[in-house]
Parts: structure tokens; sequence; C-alpha cells
């Protein structure tokens, strides 16, 4: 039967800009049939990939080919070269494929998980990994209940339904499809071998789902001042801004859209009055989402700015015009 959700979800090669053109390098053998690796290009970079893809770093690597931009690539019959051809350099060049240099970057960089540690701040010991896992055994925590005076129960696994808090604690804040799309392939992640559905993960699968999952460049504020320029109108300050009863309707209306409720809790855990997270704990929330009184939280015109570090409460780099990236490590809640 065909079917209607994403089996897998894989980081690829990063360089700046997303890859525009693949190739898959050819055989000449059906031994080399064993272990195949794929050429690209992106805005200005020409790399190769050992295949299958599975978010490995090390297991690719990429040069600047074009400093101002690539336009196409083609490979030799042999698979012993990739030739480039630039757009305003006029120009073509011809590149040797080394494949041993890429797989001893793979044996050098280690095994399990030793790869991917280096793909967030401080790596292991840093104070990003150390936060994940404190939320991480704090979620089952939570799952058994905050207050409860029963045996505590600690496992090296939390049950999938906690997933979606924990990604979010840590700074990554997947859509309701994209939450789907992971649950999917989790639950299914061994039925092939054993038939089974799994319905719980433990750390190092984690980490490699988020790894693999979150927004490969980062999220920016120019990609949500994009949103509130074509949302909004200029004030009188210059500034794109979206009237406070637009953005609620927006809310409640457009995309994966919020029942009132549901908006209103998450309101309330943002602006702090729900400690324990929304739909976490009801018993131990301090306010209701309907007791919050919006037209006072909320200031009448909402900015790109406001949205992200007064409503979101994301930290923004000083130099947000130049770097516009927001650090999903560093939060104000």
């Amino acid at each position: 039967p065909l079917l209607n959700y994403s089996l897998k979800t894989l980081l690829g090669p990063v360089y700046g800009s997303p890859i525009e053109q693949i190739q898959i390098l050819p055989v000449k053998s059906t031994l080399e049939l064993q272990k195949r690796y794929m050429v690209f290009i992106n805005r200005d970079k020409v790399g190769l990939q050992i295949l299958p893809v599975d978010g490995n770093p090390h297991k690719t690597s990429a040069l600047i080919c074009h400093p101002n931009g690539v336009a196409s690539m083609a490979l030799s019959y042999d698979g012993c070269y990739a030739f480039t051809a630039g757009g305003q350099d006029r120009s073509v060049v011809q590149w040797e494929i080394n494949l041993s240099a890429l797989e001893a970057a793979v044996s050098l960089g280690g095994e399990d998980l030793t790869p991917f540690y280096g793909l967030v701040s401080g790596g292991r010991e840093g104070k990003f990994y150390r936060e994940l896992e404190d939320y991480f055994y704090y979620s089952q925590l939570r799952s058994q209940g905050i207050d409860t005076m029963e045996t505590r129960k600690v496992s090296e696994h939390i049950c999938l339904s906690e997933l979606p808090f924990v990604m979010r604690a840590i700074g990554f804040y997947p859509s309701e499809g994209e939450i789907e799309d992971m649950f999917n392939e989790i639950r299914f992640s061994e039925y092939v071998d054993t038939g089974k559905l799994i319905d719980k993960i433990n750390l190092p699968d984690f980490f490699k789902v988020y790894l693999n999952h979150r927004p490969p460049f980062g999220n920016t504020m120019s990609g949500i001042q994009q949103s509130f320029d074509i949302l909004g109108f200029t004030n009188s300050k210059g500034e794109k801004a979206i009237q406070r009863e637009d953005f609620l309707n927006l809310l409640q209306t457009k995309g994966e859209h919020m029942t009132e409720e549901e908006m209103t809790d998450c309101f309330a855990t943002l602006f702090g009055l729900n400690p324990e997270g929304w739909k976490s704990e009801p018993a131990a929330s301090s306010v209701k989402g309907s007791e919050i009184c919006l037209e006072e939280e909320l200031p009448d015109e909402i900015t790109a700015e406001i949205f992200t570090t007064e409503i979101l409460g994301l930290t923004v780099s000083q130099d947000s015009r130049q770097d516009p990236r927001i650090t999903e490590a560093e939060q104000s809640f």
C-alpha cells in the first residue's frame, strides 16, 4: 500500500546553502555497488557524500568551486572526475575525486554518537548536551506526575508523547506535521525486522532524531522578518508590524491553526503563568489560559523582533542584521 507519511528524515550536506544538483558516482563492477557515493553542488561549492546518508558530518566534504556561483555539474564516465561550470566567471573546472581521503575522515571521526556530538555547541561535555540530558530525565519525572508519592521508575527511555516537549525545551519548535513524521519514524523503525511498533525512545536515538530534524541553517531573524513583511503593514516607525487582533486571528485560522483554548494555554506558558508547560500538569498550572487578558499581555502592534524576543523569549545575536541567527541553546525561559 502507498504510505502517506515520511519514513525517515536525515541531515544531508550543509555548506551554507541548499543542494541544487546531485549525481551518483558510476561504478565499474558489482563489487563497487556495496558502497555508493554522491557528488553535489550548491550555490558555490562542489562536494562528495558517502551513501547512505545518516547525518554523520564526516561522511561529506565540500569546497568552493566558483565563488560567484556554480551553474551546473557533470561526471566523467568512470567516476574519477567531476566538472563544474561557473555562471559569471564563464569557466569550467575539472576536479579529481579522491574517495580514500573521505573514507579516512570517517575513520578518524569516531563511531556511534562520537561524530554527532560535534554538531552541537560544546560537544559531548558542553552546556547544550548537558541541558538535553537534564530535560530528557526530567520528562520521565513529569510523565509519572510531578507531585506523585509513588516510587519513581528510572529508565533509559521516555514515552513518544514526551518527545515534542523535550524538543521545544531545547529550542526546536517542530510543526504538528513534523512531530507526526518523527512519531512515525520511531514507531516503524524496527517494524520490518520485528513486526513490532516502538512507543519509546532512548537518549542517543533522541539526539539523532533532533539533529536530523532541526532546521539545518537554524532559525533566523530574516526568515521571521520575511513572514512579517508579507503579513504585516508598515507602522509609523517604518517597521513591518501586525495588529494584535490580526495576529491572534492568524494563529486561529491559518496554517496548522490553534483553537482559542490552545492559543491562550500557549501564551500562558510563554508568559510564565503555567510553570509546568502546556498541557503537561493541569493540576499544577497556576493560571488557566482562559483567565489571561491578551489585550494586556500583548502590545497593540507586534513586530518580528517583539515576536521573537518578547513573546517567544529567544535570544538573538547582537549583530542580528549581519548575522541573523537565533541561538537554540540560549533561551530566556
